[in-house]
């Protein structure tokens, strides 16, 4: 299933340098440029508040969205830098690059545990330890998957879930070469302490 891509909606700025950037700001807007796809840069401005907000949703330098602008088609963007105030840390200026539908981007993809009631391991009362609940893939910008999903069936307490454990979306792959840890099983707490007092045990009985 793909990924629904949000929306960023900014206007036209009129004018360009360090003049019309001052201007947008006193008018509680953020100024910034889209650039790349092939045709010639465009500045932009996006309303303060509406930014913050996305802002503080997180990931914004690896969302893709979806640029609406009055009078243009709808582009694919994604944010490659925010510039920020050194001392008030607000939003000064923004970079947006357009992507083609074929373009390889590298985006936090979220992770669905299922068929938890199938794991010998949870039944027995273990615990599973989510170590990453998103994953960054490299991914292209036409076929973005929602989630990507790891099956517990067969599971048991002790057992470790790597990515090259799970079966990526077409055309997916992950963004590092390393067989990371995504979640594992375990043991219940009262079973973890017995078996630190009989490792105490055995190691008196060595002394």
């Amino acid at each position: 299933m793909a990924k629904e891509i949000p929306d960023l909606v900014a206007e036209v700025r009129v004018g360009t340098g360090k003049g019309a950037a001052r201007q947008a700001r006193r008018d509680q807007l953020v100024p910034g440029i889209v650039y790349g796809g092939g045709i010639d840069p465009q500045p932009l401005n996006v309303k303060y508040n509406y930014l913050i907000k996305h802002l503080k949703a997180g990931r914004f330098l690896s969302t893709l969205f979806n640029l609406k602008v009055e009078g243009q088609e709808d582009v694919r963007v994604i944010c490659r830098h925010v510039q920020r105030d050194p001392v008030k840390d607000i939003p000064l200026h923004l970079d947006l690059m357009r992507l083609r539908r074929t373009s390889l981007i590298k985006l936090f993809i979220h992770v669905n545990f299922e068929n938890h009631e199938a794991a010998p391991g949870l039944k027995k009362g273990g615990t599973l330890v989510v170590v990453r609940n998103e994953v960054e893939l490299e991914v292209t910008a036409g076929d973005i998957p929602d989630h990507i999903t790891v099956d517990l069936t067969g599971l048991n307490i002790g057992d470790v879930i790597h990515i090259n454990d799970v079966t990526l979306p077409k055309g997916a792959k992950p963004s590092v070469d390393r067989n990371f840890v995504i979640a594992n099983i375990s043991a219940p707490s009262g079973l973890r302490s017995s078996g630190a007092d009989a490792d105490d045990e055995a190691d008196a009985a060595e002394a």
